[in-house]
């Protein structure tokens, strides 16, 4: 079980792991399995959504694992077509009821969806969540920087965390920026690129510094992540995945080998053609 895996503490003072298990396509029997796999292996923050259709497979895996629930960091996500304030407060409820847990650690908006301008109303319902303890620590997902500018000013709460797509193909230099001067940490989706096989991953340079540590290319993604004070949450299913994402918090990367990864960013591309100032999540 890996035991040395640093905290960062949020705006609102709950502490959260500085790396996460993502669950996308977890699910059922297996999923659960799964999960509780990561749990066993070390994770205490774990990702989901209500439109992953897994919270009870991260419920199962919660209680059937040996850690105690308080160490556990346990996610989810409103989805879009329940952002109007009073379907928000009932989904938040609904995900409680699926998982079978009594609280959430952290529950955040899934994405903006500006076209239907109800984004401000979910903020609204989320910090309603929070005073009736169903949630510890509320964010945001895919929000711009306005997205974020506009929910502050008009409720005066900040998100604790704004999870974006990041990696070296897209490194968010403004997003981040935008997101500390809220006190908000940036959490990373889709932290390695497209995974397996993609060029990140094969590049010669990034083989070369992990080859330096003896550690492996994802290895060498992961921690350029955190030292760029991100908290990325990759998806592994197997243990073997798990135990490899885990173990990055035993070398540093040096400044012109974070530049070096950095450099994959010149064209700073969404891989997945979901701008938020336009598309629509439901």
């Amino acid at each position: 079980m890996q035991t040395n895996i640093p905290t960062i503490t949020l705006n609102d003072g709950l502490d959260i792991p500085a790396i996460g298990l993502g669950t996308y396509s977890l699910n059922g029997y297996s999923g659960a399995e799964s999960i509780k796999s990561g749990i066993e292996v070390g994770y205490r923050l774990i990702d989901s959504a209500f439109n992953y259709e897994n919270e009870g497979a991260v419920g199962r895996a919660v209680r059937e694992a040996s850690v105690p629930r308080e160490q556990l960091r346990i996610c989810s996500k409103l989805p879009g077509r329940h952002h109007a304030y009073d379907k928000a407060l009932l989904t938040i409820e609904e995900s409680l009821l699926r998982t079978g847990l009594d609280y959430f650690d952290l529950y955040i908006i899934h994405w903006p969806n500006p076209k239907q301008d109800k984004y401000v109303e979910a903020w609204q319902a989320m910090i309603e969540a929070k005073k009736r303890g169903y949630v510890r620590s509320i964010g945001v997902s895919n929000f711009l920087p306005e997205h974020l500018d506009r929910i502050v000013k008009e409720t005066g709460a900040a998100p604790s965390l704004n999870q974006v797509e990041l990696h070296p193909y897209f490194e968010q230099t403004v997003q981040r920026e935008a997101n500390a001067k809220h006190g908000t940490i940036t959490e990373s989706w889709s932290p390695l690129g497209r995974g397996k096989g993609d060029g990140v991953l094969e590049d010669e340079s990034v083989k070369a510094i992990a080859a330096e540590y003896g550690k492996t290319p994802t290895q060498v993604i992961l921690r350029w992540h955190t030292q760029l004070g991100a908290v990325p949450i990759p998806k592994a299913g197997s243990r073997e995945h798990q135990q490899e994402n885990l173990n990055i918090f035993d070398f540093e990367l040096t400044a012109e080998q974070m530049q070096t990864i950095s450099a994959f960013s010149k064209d700073n591309k969404r891989l997945w053609d979901q701008d938020p100032a336009e598309y629509e999540e439901f």
